[in-house]
């Protein structure tokens, strides 16, 4: 259920979009261009996009360095979340993540089912909180991306979402 508060300004947050494939290019990236056009429909910023292979290591570093970017407050990846020997997206966010949210990952999961039934098990969608950067990693399927955005992320990320959101919480995700 999604309750927009019309009485507070939207505040856009600066995402950077991560396609996770060893076959997909930037001229057949579907899921990538959902996203991105989902992103920027919302009013964000997509302040910067790429194309990696399932390469544990490449998607380590390059999760790194937006983490590590003051300008990026949420990065979103999709693909590599399945069980097969080169998904590897989970673990890469593994070795950065501070505190895993695991709601987001039930949460896609359950409303996944209403839609695919109990394929829905082979997604390992996972969320997480990185030195004050919010990491999301999403299947790399176009209907999987639009479910992970509209039904989840779009709200999360609206900082007039009540009774709660994520956006909220930004400046408070480095308190010691």
């Amino acid at each position: 259920m999604s309750r927009i508060d019309e009485s507070r300004p939207f505040v856009p947050v600066a995402i950077a979009l991560l396609t996770v494939s060893d076959t997909r290019t930037a001229a057949n990236d579907t899921s990538g261009d959902a996203l991105a056009a989902r992103i920027t429909e919302a009013g964000h910023h997509l302040i910067d996009r790429t194309l990696l292979p399932d390469d544990a290591d490449r998607l380590t570093t390059q999760l790194r360095d937006w983490i590590a970017n003051p300008a990026i407050d949420v990065v979103i990846t999709t693909g590599g979340t399945g069980i097969t020997g080169r998904d590897v997206t989970p673990e890469a966010f593994s070795r950065v993540l501070d505190k895993t949210i695991e709601g987001f990952g039930e949460l896609f999961r359950m409303l996944s089912y209403q839609k695919i039934g109990t394929s829905t098990i082979q997604s390992r969608a996972i969320g997480g909180v990185a030195s004050g950067t919010y990491l999301f990693a999403l299947p790399g399927s176009t209907g999987a991306v639009k479910d992970g955005w509209d039904d989840i992320l779009r709200w999360q990320l609206d900082i007039r979402h009540r009774p709660c959101n994520l956006v909220e919480l930004m400046p408070r995700l480095m308190e010691r």
